[in-house]
């Protein structure tokens, strides 16, 4: 693997900026490619299968629309990691950076909202309720998206590519001019707004499982309803851990050895690699996401059976009634 050799010692504090190894672009790739497709499929059905849209529907398909907007840029990131060059100019970086924004974004608001109204349809159900009327939703999903947008298209705004030691740097670590703006953004924005959604999320969930204890499983709709209910709190809590939070931890740690500790360069370079690794949990992240959709809502789960069967597809189907 080629290297650009720059010392700390000898080049002002400046580590050496390394290509990545060429299995971390291909499994980017990989998985966006796959995340694009399911999720490109989640949103046919939901736009020409599903011709009555209830307040979850809204919610899961802005959910499908934000996993959607970051896979296109999976060729360029992989591309830009595996020669540690960004080949695509300005303008592409800063689309980057906002879509990036966009996506990480928006996703957690989105669980946290599904969260919330699977918590209310399950413990608190009532039909007038703010949360299972769609036009209250919908304005709910334009409110988290302005939001994302003006945080995105700000963050976009300043940060640019810059040429550190040869090597042209879009949003990276290595970009020690924008070290200040990445740890007061991250410390006082990106990760309060992780934390709080995954509090919210957890404590709606936690109050799911114990709700569907109490749940009579003496028949089968009841064991139905209870089972596929924890495998959604399962998933949606795992997409929370298993991604969300290790990136978040991970660009928080870099960020810290870069400002505070900035000739510890392996320990840098480590952290970075962990964090494109990260993005390799991102586009399982948004493969996982069309199966909350299929735990959350029986008719989705239904429309998917009825599209595949059209192309010749069989799956094995049970008749189960979701709320």
């Amino acid at each position: 693997m080629n290297s650009t050799e720059f010392t700390s010692g000898d080049n002002g504090g400046f580590c050496p900026i390394k290509p990545q190894h060429i299995s971390i672009p291909v499994l980017i790739c990989l998985t966006f490619l796959v995340g694009l497709l399911l999720n490109v499929f989640s949103l046919w059905v939901f736009t020409c299968r599903t011709p009555v849209w209830k307040s979850c529907t809204v919610l899961q398909f802005h959910l499908a629309v934000s996993d959607v907007i970051i896979c296109p840029m999976g060729p360029f990131m992989a591309v830009y990691y595996h020669s540690a060059n960004w080949l695509f100019g300005k303008a592409l970086c800063r689309l980057k950076v906002a879509l990036v924004t966009f996506h990480i974004y928006s996703s957690i608001l989105f669980l946290s909202l599904i969260s919330i109204h699977r918590y209310v349809a399950v413990v608190r159900y009532n039909r007038d309720s703010y949360m299972n009327r769609k036009d209250f939703v919908q304005k709910l999903c334009v409110g988290v998206w302005l939001f994302v947008l003006i945080m995105g298209a700000a963050f976009a705004a300043i940060v640019d590519t810059s040429t550190v030691n040869n090597h042209t740097l879009c949003l990276s670590i290595h970009q020690a001019q924008y070290i200040d703006l990445y740890f007061i953004v991250n410390f006082t924005f990106f990760v309060p707004v992780l934390l709080l959604a995954f509090i919210v999320s957890a404590i709606c969930y936690s109050l799911l499982v114990r709700s569907m204890s109490l749940l009579d499983t003496s028949h089968d709709n009841g064991q139905a309803i209870k089972n596929k209910s924890r495998k959604m709190v399962a998933v949606c809590l795992a997409t929370f851990l298993a991604y969300f939070m290790p990136m978040n931890v991970v660009r928080s740690v870099g960020i810290v050895i870069k400002k505070f500790f900035p000739h510890k360069c392996s320990l840098l370079l480590e952290m970075e690699t962990a964090y494109y690794v990260s993005w390799i949990v991102a586009g399982v992240n948004c493969c996982l996401d069309p199966i909350i959709y299929c735990f959350s809502s029986q008719k989705f789960t239904k429309n998917v059976h009825l599209s595949l069967s059209r192309i010749g597809v069989r799956l094995e189907t049970r008749h189960d009634e979701s709320l």
